[in-house]
């Protein structure tokens, strides 16, 4: 094993056993590709299969279409926030939410880390720049939440900054939903072994491999602490008028599904039809910190 190679090597310690874990090791684990679909307490032993994933997807994202039409029609605003862990579906989710809707109106946003302005400026500052006008749906993968998970778990910010996002974010949200924004916050959730998996497909796929960074990697034995982060942050930002819906996302297509028709089910639009959009699975999707636990 070479320099290179070893310094990605983790030692990780998983339900009472200690386990290394080599992203660079084209042979996944057993006990990682055996227990990945379950990890975290998730109730399906199968996937949906991609047949019927399609077929269900397709009248979701007609729904969307018809969204679209009444948001240009009377002006509303749509904003919603993709949370959760790296590797945990978010881009996935918002691709096929916004795949069939026009680009020009529902914009997927991704900031990079701040520049040496942003840096200077209020925090929400960079954020606030990017919300929905008239007839908009955005999308933001990753969001504001920074401050409450990655930040404070890399040493990106002080304890201070930490505590004052923690008290300031209601607040902001607030004025967010009383000017009339459609406000979505949805945290993805995933298993351990899942993530793993995860990162190790994408290590050996060539189409998907910048999406591995040496971050990924630097938080592999973290796990702990991101969901330390996790919990608080649900527990301190979930209220009645921006609720956090979480959604149990092993299964990408059974999370995707169950997210849109969360959105669907929210939204009074025009023509909507109720039978297409179908039922949330309630094993798949809750709301707030009780969910997980």
């Amino acid at each position: 094993m070479d320099d290179a190679k070893a310094s990605r090597a983790v030692e990780l310690h998983i339900h009472g056993k200690t386990r290394l874990f080599d992203v660079d090791d084209p042979v996944l684990p057993d006990w990682v590709k055996d227990g990945a679909l379950g990890s975290g307490g998730y109730p399906y032993k199968k996937k949906v299969k991609d047949e019927d994933y399609l077929k269900e997807l397709a009248p979701l994202q007609a729904e969307l279409v018809k969204v679209q039409f009444w948001l240009q029609a009377t002006g509303k605003r749509v904003l919603s926030l993709f949370e959760g862990r790296d590797a945990a579906g978010k881009g996935g989710a918002i691709a096929a939410t916004s795949a069939h809707m026009n680009p020009r109106l529902a914009r997927a946003v991704a900031l990079t880390k701040p520049t040496e302005r942003e840096q200077g400026q209020w925090y929400f500052q960079r954020y606030v720049a990017q919300f929905p006008t008239a007839g908009e749906f955005v999308l933001f993968d990753r969001s504001w939440y920074n401050r409450a998970g990655v930040e404070p778990v890399m040493g990106f910010c002080t304890d201070e900054q930490y505590e004052h996002f923690l008290k300031q974010t209601p607040l902001i949200e607030n004025i967010i939903v009383n000017e009339g924004i459609f406000f979505f916050k949805f945290y993805l959730d995933i298993g351990r072994e899942m993530q793993l998996k995860r990162f190790h497909d994408r290590r050996f796929d060539p189409r998907a491999i910048w999406k591995l960074s040496s971050m990924d990697i630097a938080a592999l034995g973290k796990w702990k602490d991101y969901s330390e982060k996790r919990d608080r942050m649900l527990k301190e930002t979930h209220t009645d008028y921006a609720p956090w819906t979480v959604v149990r996302a092993n299964d990408k297509r059974r999370a995707r599904l169950n997210l849109i028709r969360h959105i669907l089910m929210t939204l009074d639009y025009d023509g909507k039809d109720k039978a297409a959009v179908g039922e949330i699975d309630e094993k798949i999707v809750g709301s707030g910190p009780h969910f997980l636990s």
